[in-house]
């Protein structure tokens, strides 16, 4: 996926603009609002929106003027690939009848490991998540490397990573859905090896999710690491809480204002504040002035 442009990103936004709920490919992607205007600010449940349940979590972000969620596997909100089909109906109208978009998934899914039965499993796993998230009205599913395995070279890895995100990304493509991969993992969130999968990962549908790391920094710093994948961003990236810590967060806005990006940047808290919307607005108001 080349660089999210305001035209590209008004395509899939209209593209996705049905609610019809179909088992077939194409048939609906995600509610988003054509109305994007820059970046937008939403939030990934884990940390603060995990013990909510569906209803709360969308309040939640309707109260703190956050634009969209990315709904995480395993969380209290329930949305899993168990839910039947009446049930996937009504996470979409919920959605439908809010103004947060359900940006997509965030999966655990992963294909670094050593045993091509685990692949393979990790790869169908992920189709049902990409089902899962056209019936429910979303526009991508985040999947990610988690490290390297003991006993197998990078490079075998690397090929094994790329490919199968090959495999998803087209399939996604069937369904509206993007693939969207985490920038993860003890030494696979390098982003030397990251460019790597992404050269061996060439379907245009397998996109790269910024994770704001440390390792982001690292080498010849934070610029240089952002030009070696910015051609293959998809529509989210995933921030910490932007006024804590050292991560040059200013800096990091404008690279992506400078590319005229027009993506979700999404929040993935760490801490645990008691009183959850309002930091939520404090996260949202510190975003708000980082790229005004």
């Amino acid at each position: 996926m080349k660089n999210i442009t305001r035209r590209s990103f008004l395509h899939r936004s209209a593209f996705g603009a049905s609610i019809a709920l179909s088992s077939g490919p194409l048939a609906s992607s995600a509610s988003v609002s054509p109305k994007p205007v820059g970046m937008r600010f939403g939030l990934v449940t884990y940390q603060w929106g995990k013990d909510m349940d569906l209803p709360t979590l969308i309040e939640a972000c309707e109260k703190s003027g956050l634009a969209g969620i990315e709904t995480r596997t395993e969380h209290k909100h329930g949305v899993e690939p168990s839910l039947s089909k009446i049930e996937r109906q009504e996470v979409k109208q919920r959605f439908a009848d809010s103004p947060v978009t359900l940006v997509g998934y965030g999966s655990n899914a992963q294909f670094h490991e050593a045993d091509p039965a685990k692949v393979a499993a990790n790869i169908e796993l992920t189709k049902k998540y990409i089902n899962l998230m056209h019936d429910c009205g979303g526009t991508g599913v985040k999947v990610k490397p988690n490290g390297f395995p003991k006993d197998v070279s990078r490079e075998k890895t690397i090929e094994q990573i790329g490919q199968s995100l090959n495999e998803v990304a087209k399939y996604g493509e069937q369904y509206g859905q993007q693939i969207r991969v985490e920038v993860h993992g003890k030494e696979t969130q390098n982003l030397e090896v990251m460019k790597a999968i992404f050269d061996v990962a060439d379907h245009k549908n397998a996109t790269v999710c910024w994770n704001s790391n440390d390792d982001d920094l690292a080498g010849e710093g934070l610029e240089h690491n952002f030009n070696l994948v910015k051609d293959r961003f998809g529509a989210t990236v995933h921030v910490r809480e932007l006024n804590i810590g050292n991560y040059p967060y200013q800096k990091l806005m404008k690279l992506f204002t400078k590319m005229d990006y027009e993506g979700w940047i999404l929040l993935e808290a760490r801490t645990d504040p008691k009183n959850k919307i309002a930091a939520l607005i404090e996260q949202r108001k510190v975003f708000e002035a980082l790229t005004k």
